[in-house]
């Protein structure tokens, strides 16, 4: 079959046409994933300077102005390692760290609750102690003869069984979340609860308690963020075409 020669230019400049758009469209793609991943090396730029404006140095700085931040940092130089070590073992799902991280915060919250109320209240007022009256006896008639104060009971006395202790870690809990995760989470801070609250009544000024406690809380997450970051949280982009390369099966032109 012959083809004649406008036919065939016209052929050309059709498959030509076809070449550029395909051109185009792979440039474009380019592009968007290089400012995808450029958006990415920018996010993981910001969170590495707050965690180093954050994070705790080997050497000894030089104190800061405020006592609950020397206070603050003591304690996370002996937390945050428990903390890292427990929260590193829940590598099955993301949702058990979440859980993890949610309890450890309620937490620490739920245990510097009742000290920050105390302060808040003042001084509580002691309730008036009342005068004891003299005791009056009231002798009751009755009929039965084991109300009768000769009466030797002989039978034995029924033992109630013993009810089951309620699980601390229910109370410890968060409704919605992994009870994994939570439960790693109560054993962790069993480990660290008692150097949080010794840390915090060691204050005793209003403001170095206010930012002990808001910079605590702070950096914990800060924390579990660069935990998450350290086991691969931040995926890399990817493309349709590169995973269809992938897998040797490449989209047809």
């Amino acid at each position: 079959m012959k083809i004649d020669r406008q036919q065939f230019l016209q052929e050309m400049k059709v498959r030509k046409f076809i070449r550029k758009g395909i051109e185009l469209y792979f440039e474009k793609k380019e592009q968007e994933n290089n400012k995808a991943v450029l958006e990415e090396q920018k996010l993981r730029s910001i969170i590495r300077d707050l965690i180093k404006e954050t994070a705790t140095p080997d050497n000894d700085p030089a104190p800061a102005k405020s006592t609950g931040i020397n206070v603050l940092e003591d304690l996370l130089k002996k937390i945050i390692p428990v903390l890292e070590i427990d929260y590193k073992k829940l590598t099955s799902d993301k949702r058990q760290r979440d859980s993890f991280r949610a309890h450890i915060v309620k937490g620490v919250e739920d245990v510097l609750a009742p000290p920050k109320a105390l302060n808040k209240a003042g001084e509580v007022e002691e309730e008036p102690v009342m005068e004891q009256e003299d005791e009056i006896e009231i002798q009751v008639d009755s009929d039965k003869p084991e109300d009768d104060a000769s009466f030797i009971d002989i039978e034995p006395e029924k033992k109630e069984e013993p009810e089951e202790p309620p699980d601390e870690r229910e109370a410890f809990g968060i409704g919605d979340q992994d009870e994994t995760g939570r439960n790693i989470a109560f054993e962790s801070f069993k480990k660290v609860q008692s150097a949080i609250v010794d840390s915090w009544d060691v204050l005793s000024d209003e403001k170095d308690q206010e930012l002990f406690y808001d910079y605590l809380i702070t950096n914990l997450k800060l924390y579990f963020d660069k935990f998450e970051n350290d086991l691969g949280g931040v995926t890399e982009p990817t493309t349709d075409e590169y995973e269809q390369e992938k897998e040797g099966d490449p989209a047809e032109i």
